[in-house]
């Protein structure tokens, strides 16, 4: 034993170094996040600004310092958004100031405790008050000074407040940068697109809170014209106009943070791209930064764009030659889902230059001939695209489930061919279209629908339609280059693009008279000219907590484990199969095969070799434990045809009886047959069994198709056995399986993986967390990949925590809790039927209103959900959402969002909670 001294000893020390580490990491941790930020001081005033309709007007401020109060720094005054008032404000304003400014807020007139009318940035009424304001500025001993009576002051704001930014930079020549976020350019572009009016924003601007009265006399008239009229005539645009930045292009100068949201049908990506225009001309430095959300939802980024615009402000109000202000050119994008809480996550792409709305272009080829499309008198029904105050459909169709709607006979289609390859559009696509009507103009919606490699299913990107008033279409007609909606989008390999061309639209006004109108491709080589940015490169995943954790955890592990010295036990090995004729164990025995054991308490009918799988009184138990179970007395089966949806909370044992399904963890009692046969490591039978659980590992400098040859190869079986060709076109890759693995998205790789576990076409196929790490367009195809694969009569077995996705995939479940199973079924019987919508309502409504929705054709019920935040459950027979949701607009019903009532998601909820 002497010998064995000295290196235990070395074990002991090697331990407690590995332990000093993790601990003084710990330590350098904590005393770090013991820093305190400064107390931030708030000021609030009155601030009485000149005569509105002959009565003096009060502006309520906030002003906000930390710090050294002898120490001048830079001001930044922060606008709101419509609607909102300087409280909105607040946290903002305190993080800026503990980051050394100045900061006023305020609430513009008309709202908040504020004064006044709502002028929309009036020159001489807001943007006056924004002089006012920084000359207020000027006197303040904490703000720094360029020279008497001119602070150092940067301005910020959110669509109303961002456009005021844009306006004071243009008429006061004191402020030195802006960061207008989600914002317009021209208010008349943005209300009266090509000369289209967008009733349903216009609306709710103009209707909402104290209606029309709250605003300035000649607004209120101009509203009330154009709502009549249908149309905007030229008072109301030059109006608009002249209380937009546009008025002001030639002056506004200065380093300009411009910050647009993709999901925008009220101010879309084009109004950023004529900011960034007009400034960069003036020499003025731009960056451009294409967030997720917009004024139709979408997923917030309001910390990365408020510290983004703090850098800004650093570089160019503080003079700081180290601040990173980031790239000139940002677009955010889905990376994937979260699929331990089903969250979208983003990652963005940089590029070191703006490339526009035109960036890169390509040409898509169209086909379709010439068709004629009614414009219905008073212009109804419309087709549907975006929905003001409903933007939670615009996130539903980032998502592959957003709602657009086309009546027959009202629009036209045209489609290319399907892509050869993923083309992701940046900017705004066009094309040239012969418009011949009976009418003198014709009023058009043209958008670009991604439809799915088998036509079944289309979805509209971000929502957006464009609007276009196209003149002289009577007689011969007349030909148009017409612009597309902006867009960053992927378009699959595999997928079509269709251009839809429509007389209607519910977001705008059409003319009421009846007319008739013929489009045509205007070449005979018709083709959508996208822009592409392909120098926009994709930024790697920002790293979790665990990327620190885990190695800090595992010299934890490391150290514990040389000092306990612990030995694993010796694994003994399984009995033989008498069922299982390959196994040679039990041929040795010469024992003739029996029937089957008798299923378990939840087990089917016995073992049988044409069942693909039966599991009876399956258990395993934790390590070292004798009562703690991962999998206790589990049993079920599963037929030919079936795509099973293994669900269950964290810690159900999901996982862990998929791994003994596999053979590579022994089960403590109970049996796994698949086809009859019993599984243990290394079982014959799993060669029928294709499985994607812990993910795929490829040489990234071969192509995809050469990681499968290779990956087959190495299984010994015949060439021919493997059904390449099959497997791919289930899989949906096309000619990405020539290009290196190198090159492949995350969603690329994925499919890639699931191809692999698809070679031989085994009868069972077993998936776990498939759409990890597919944006939403992959999963819908992840969904078509599986529903195809056991139409054919095989069987899939996929775990997923997305209840959504299993409720479409799915044809039965099994529902597990802390190791047991709680129910098994077809989705039907346990989800319940799908005919109650959920309407999520910005406010609740009275008794009165819910009456009248329950008489609306095709409605059976409606009652409220369990709080009036959560809205109305409506519950159909004979309508559907489509139909139903133009009725709730007409009814004013205050929708936030509508969507199936999860049958699924409550069931389960139901029985996890009622297992607890």
């Amino acid at each position: 034993m002497t010998p064995r001294r000295p290196r235990r000893r070395g074990r002991l020390l090697a331990g407690a170094a590995a332990l000093a580490v993790v601990l003084a990491g710990g330590a350098t941790w904590t005393v770090a996040a013991g820093d305190s930020p400064p107390e931030v001081h708030r000021q609030d005033r009155m601030a009485e600004m000149p005569a509105d309709d002959g009565e003096p007007v009060a502006i309520d401020t906030s002003y906000f310092t930390a710090g050294d109060p002898g120490t001048r720094r830079p001001a930044v005054l922060l606008g709101h958004g419509f609607g909102g008032s300087k409280d909105d404000l607040r946290a903002q304003a305190e993080t800026l100031a503990r980051d050394g400014y100045a900061v006023l807020t305020w609430s513009a007139r008309g709202f908040g405790a504020s004064g006044g009318r709502v002028g929309l940035n009036d020159p001489e009424r807001e943007v006056a008050d924004v002089s006012r304001l920084i000359d207020w500025l000027a006197e303040q001993p904490e703000v720094l000074l360029d020279a008497e009576g001119d602070p150092r002051v940067g301005m910020s704001g959110a669509s109303y407040g961002g456009a005021i930014a844009l306006l004071a930079a243009g008429h006061d020549d004191r402020v030195d940068a802006v960061a207008p976020r989600i914002t317009y350019w021209n208010l008349a572009d943005a209300l009266f697109p090509d000369g289209v009016f967008k009733k349903l924003w216009a609306g709710i601007f103009f209707t909402t809170g104290e209606g029309c009265a709250n605003f300035s006399p000649e607004l209120c008239a101009m509203y009330e014209r154009v709502a009549v009229n249908g149309a905007p005539d030229e008072e109301a645009t030059a109006l608009l106009t002249a209380r937009s930045p546009a008025a002001v292009a030639d002056r506004i100068d200065v380093p300009a943070l411009i910050v647009q949201g993709q999901h925008d049908s009220l101010f879309p990506l084009d109004h950023a791209d004529a900011m960034a225009t007009a400034i960069e001309a003036n020499g003025a430095p731009v960056a451009v930064d294409w967030t997720w959300s917009g004024h139709d939802g979408g997923i917030s980024e309001d910390h990365r764009i408020e510290e983004r615009v703090t850098r800004w402000f650093d570089r160019y109000l503080k003079d700081d030659p180290a601040a990173d202000t980031g790239p000139a050119f940002r677009v955010t994008r889905i990376s994937g889902i979260d699929t331990t809480n089903g969250d979208t996550l983003l990652r963005g792409a940089e590029a070191a230059a703006y490339p526009g709305l035109a960036g890169d272009p390509r040409k898509i080829g169209l086909t379709g001939s010439a068709q004629d499309i009614a414009n219905p008198a008073g212009g109804t029904p419309p087709s549907i695209s975006a929905v003001p105050g409903l933007g939670s459909l615009s996130g539903l169709s980032t998502l592959g489930m957003g709602l657009a709607l086309d009546f027959p006979g009202q629009f036209a289609s045209f489609d290319s061919a399907p892509l050869a390859e993923t083309v992701r559009v940046t900017g705004s696509p066009a094309l040239r279209l012969h418009i011949a009507s009976d009418a003198p103009e014709a009023v058009l919606f043209l958008k670009v629908y991604d439809v799915s490699p088998d036509g079944s299913s289309q979805s509209l990107p971000a929502q957006l339609v464009t609007p276009v008033r196209v003149t002289g279409t009577d007689g011969e007609g007349t030909t148009a280059e017409l612009p597309l909606p902006a867009i960053d989008y992927p378009f699959e390999a595999g997928h079509r693009m269709r251009l839809v061309v429509s007389t209607t639209d519910l977001g705008y006004a059409s003319p009421p008279e009846p007319a008739t109108h013929t489009v045509t491709l205007a070449d005979d080589d018709a083709a959508l000219t996208v822009p592409t940015a392909p120098q926009a490169t994709q930024l790697p995943a920002s790293l979790p907590w665990w990327t620190w954790a885990l190695p800090v955890a595992a010299a934890a592990l490391a150290a514990l484990l040389l000092l306990t010295g612990r030995h694993r036990p010796t694994r003994r090995t399984p009995a033989p199969d008498p069922q299982d004729p390959q196994d040679p164990r039990a041929r040795s025995t010469g024992t003739a095969p029996v029937p089957a054991q008798d299923p378990g308490p939840h087990g089917g009918p016995p073992a049988d070799p044409a069942v693909p799988l039966h599991i009876t009184g399956l258990t395993k138990r934790y390590a070292g434990s004798v009562d703690r179970y991962a999998v206790r007395d589990l049993g079920f089966s599963v037929e030919r045809g079936q795509v099973l949806g293994l669900l269950g909370p964290n810690g159900a044992g999901k996982t862990t009886t998929l791994r003994m399904l596999m053979g590579l963890i022994t089960p403590d009692a109970g049996e796994i047959r698949v086809f009859g046969q019993r599984i243990t490591p290394g079982a014959p039978v799993l060669s029928r069994v294709g499985a994607f659980v812990e993910g795929a590992g490829f040489l990234p400098h071969l192509s995809g198709r050469a990681n499968l040859e290779l990956y087959w190869r190495a299984t010994g079986r015949p060439a021919a056995d493997a059904h390449l060709d099959e497997a791919l076109e289930i899989a949906g890759l096309g000619d990405a399986l020539a290009r290196a693995v190198r090159t492949y998205s995350q969603g690329m790789r994925q499919r890639l993986a699931i191809a692999q576990a698809m070679l031989g076409l085994p009868d069972l196929l077993i998936l776990d967390e498939p759409t990890n790490g597919l944006d939403p367009p992959q999963i819908r195809e992840m969904r078509e990949v599986m529903i195809r694969y056991a139409a054919q009569g095989r069987t899939v077995i996929v775990s997923s925590h997305l209840l959504a996705e299993v409720e479409q995939t799915c044809t039965h479940l099994v529902v597990m809790d802390r190791g047991r199973l709680l129910q098994a079924g077809p989705v039907a019987e346990i989800a319940g039927t799908g005919d109650t919508l959920l309407a999520t309502l910005a406010r609740p409504v009275p008794d009165e209103l819910i009456e009248r929705i329950a008489g609306l054709p095709g409605v059976t019920a409606v009652r409220r959900a369990p709080t009036d935040d959560e809205g109305l459950l409506i519950q159909l027979a004979g309508t559907t959402p489509a139909d139903l949701l133009p009725e709730l607009v007409r009814l004013e019903v205050p929708v936030a969002a509508i969507a199936p009532h999860r049958r699924l998601e409550d069931a389960f909820l139901t029985l996890i909670g009622g297992a607890a």
